[in-house]
C-alpha cells in the first residue's frame, strides 16, 4: 500500500483502532521502508504473510528531543501483538527478568 493510502487509511480510522500511532514521518519513511524490506528478507528470505518465521519491528526516534514521536514500523506484525511484546518487555526491563513471556 503506498503512503497516501496509509495516511488516508489512518484517518478513517477511529482513535481506539490508531492505537496512538500516525503514518511514518515523511523525512524517514523511504529509510525506514528501505531498513524493513533489508531486514525483512535477510531474516525471512522470500518467505511472505504467515510463511514468515521472524516478526520485526523497527522504531527510530530523534535522539535528545523527549517531545518527539517515535516512528514505527513492522514487516505485518499484528499491532496488538506488538503491545503485549512491548508491555513484557517494559516488565522486564523495569527489574522483572525471571517472568517468562511470548515475546
Amino acid at each position: 500500500m503506498r503512503e497516501s493510502h496509509r495516511r488516508r487509511d489512518f484517518e478513517k480510522r477511529s482513535p481506539a483502532d490508531r492505537l496512538g500511532d500516525a503514518p511514518v514521518d515523511q523525512a524517514y519513511h523511504a529509510r525506514m521502508t528501505a531498513v524493513m524490506q533489508t531486514l525483512d528478507q535477510f531474516m525471512n528470505g522470500e518467505a511472505k504473510g504467515n510463511d514468515r518465521k521472524v516478526g520485526i519491528v523497527v522504531m527510530m526516534f530523534p535522539l535528545g528531543d523527549v517531545t518527539g514521536r517515535c516512528n514505527y514500523m513492522s514487516n505485518g506484525v499484528n499491532r496488538r501483538d506488538i503491545v503485549n511484546l512491548m508491555k513484557e518487555m517494559i516488565t522486564r526491563f523495569e527489574g522483572q527478568p525471571e517472568q517468562e513471556g511470548k515475546a
